[in-house]
């Protein structure tokens, strides 16, 4: 009989993406009040603090870190958070939760794909049925739930197009990221300090060439804009990455993005807890995800 500890890849990946569910509807609120690039900035300052405070309890060195795995967590980090985090919150403003979930979940193919192609990761056809239905399932809720209202902001072709950068970002950050920790001892709580760490340096280069968008950090001067930044932080960004990274160090990275793209499938349970209806064909397109998550699991 197969230990937990078989599956510590994909059980990673599927808590990342219950911590991006819940961190998503907090950021859709905070967006409302702090530009993308303002609040993908906050958060990452707020991230790097508890991965910090974590490693020091923790007396942990950086082992097995050499250069080359410096170098791609480095890109990971520049391309999937400092620039992916803010398109993909620049496409919450631009079509709300569900299209920009919609969105998100092409990124599991892309990345299999690019894993496919640069790391040479072969994977069976029960791994790519697996991906097929959970994208398909993600893909059939998202469609069909509407937990936003974009009103006036509604822009279609703006939000299609940093929607498919988001995802591209994405897939990429992660390749990288299965590159530097495949075949490595650096431990993921490590790697996600690199990877916040890159991604603020590049948004504070990012904001101070163009000055006027300090003066749009008003909100954080609001405590209770504070503490609940600080939770979607927490829950967001230092959880649902150290989480990742575990999840693409442990297996195959096109299965950890894709059972990561699940987040979806938990906001129907937080819908219930908020009074929405959930309909009977939410429900079917979670029964069909998790029969592709069940795939991705039966190697």
């Amino acid at each position: 009989m197969l230990s937990i500890n078989h599956y510590q890849g994909e059980l990673a990946a599927l808590s990342a993406a219950l911590a991006w569910a819940i961190a998503s509807v907090l950021y859709t609120r905070l967006g409302r009040q702090l530009p993308p690039l303002g609040l993908n900035l906050a958060k990452n300052g707020i991230a790097i603090a508890f991965v910090a405070v974590l490693l020091l309890l923790r007396g942990e060195a950086a082992v097995g870190l050499n250069g080359g795995a410096l170098g791609l967590l480095v890109l990971s980090g520049a391309i999937g958070i400092g620039f992916g985090d803010t398109v993909f919150f620049e496409t919450l403003n631009c079509l709300g939760v569900r299209r920009a979930l919609l969105m998100e979940a092409l990124a599991p193919p892309l990345t299999a794909v690019l894993a496919f192609v640069f790391l040479h990761e072969q994977l069976s056809w029960q791994s790519w049925l697996g991906i097929l239905l959970t994208v398909g399932g993600v893909t059939w809720v998202v469609v069909e739930r509407v937990l936003d209202v974009v009103g006036s902001t509604f822009r279609p072709l703006r939000g299609i197009g940093f929607g498919l950068l988001a995802a591209i970002a994405q897939a990429s950050g992660s390749v990288l990221s299965r590159a530097a920790l495949a075949d490595t001892t650096v431990d993921p709580l490590w790697s996600s300090l690199i990877r916040l760490t890159t991604g603020l340096l590049v948004l504070v280069l990012w904001t101070a060439a163009q000055p006027r968008l300090w003066r749009e950090f008003k909100p954080l001067q609001s405590a209770r804009f504070l503490l609940l930044l600080t939770g979607a932080s927490f829950i967001g960004t230092f959880l649902a990455t150290w989480l990742q990274q575990t999840a693409i160090k442990h297996t195959a990275v096109g299965i950890a993005q894709s059972l990561s793209a699940t987040s979806p499938l938990f906001i129907l349970p937080i819908a219930l807890l908020l009074g929405e209806c959930i309909s009977m064909r939410a429900v079917l397109g979670v029964l069909v995800a998790l029969m592709g998550i069940w795939l991705l699991f039966a190697q």
